[in-house]
């Protein structure tokens, strides 16, 4: 393989931010709550973004369960979509279904209108759906530039051969950004069992906060501080970086 593989880093906090951007991530899909699998990023924490060199692209999603919206959740998404043009952002990252699983057509059509000028990618709602590859064509004719996908699996290497028949089945219509559990030890496997030419991956490392600095733990007594707490790390961030250069040189 050649040609240059993209590495999206999701993150949720300025810190993290940061260290993807110095870790040598592409592009940023910007969040809250990543434990929630991310929401809505807050106006700060975009126009921080907003002064990234690479382009910052911000998961819209209202709230945290599933992706069948109601009037007031589309509402909301709305007005989000315009904070992001806004704030000078690249672009959204945004996904609706039906009770059924299938893409909310719809709903998306109207969406993708209102994010006329901004990128758009297509978010996991796609591995909810049915038929991922009818909703391939439906996402295709609603102009979608890529969808986020874990191949309709618990994480991308599960999902890696739906992924690799979504690759072939786009033939180039449509970005294919594979993510779900990628890190530094599977993503040449990845990309070369898959054939995508973008990954998506939180590159992240567990994180603690005020322990060994004289904090004592009563926020975690009162449910501020969850155990299992990770945030983007920059060294991870540069060690997928580096294994997908080596798998891209062949080595």
């Amino acid at each position: 393989m050649s040609d240059r593989v993209i590495l999206e880093v999701c993150v949720d906090t300025p810190a993290g931010l940061a260290g993807a951007i110095a870790g040598g991530a592409d592009r940023i899909e910007l969040c809250s709550a990543l434990a929630l699998q991310g929401l809505t990023p807050a106006p700060g924490l975009m126009a921080i973004a907003a002064e990234a060199q690479i382009p910052i692209y911000p998961m819209i999603r209202p709230r945290n369960g599933d992706f069948v919206y109601d009037d007031g959740d589309l509402d909301a998404v709305f007005r989000d979509i315009d904070a992001t043009r806004e704030a000078g952002l690249a672009g959204v990252v945004i996904g609706a279904n039906l009770p059924s699983g299938e893409l909310d057509a719809d709903a998306l059509a109207m969406l993708v209108a209102h994010a006329e000028g901004l990128g758009v990618t297509l978010h996991r709602a796609f591995d909810l759906t049915p038929d991922p590859f009818a909703a391939l064509e439906t996402a295709i004719d609603l102009g979608f530039e890529r969808i986020l996908t874990s191949g309709c699996a618990l994480n991308a290497m599960a999902g890696a051969e739906t992924i690799a028949a979504l690759v072939e089945k786009a033939d180039g219509r449509i970005a294919i950004l594979a993510g779900g559990g990628v890190n530094p030890s599977n993503v040449a496997q990845l990309v070369a069992r898959t054939r995508v030419r973008e990954v998506h991956s939180s590159c992240s490392a567990p994180m603690t906060y005020g322990l060994g600095q004289g904090h004592d733990d009563r926020a975690y007594k009162l449910g501020f501080v969850q155990d299992g707490l990770r945030d983007t790390d920059e060294t991870t961030v540069a060690a997928v970086v580096q294994a997908l250069a080596l798998a891209l040189a062949g080595l």
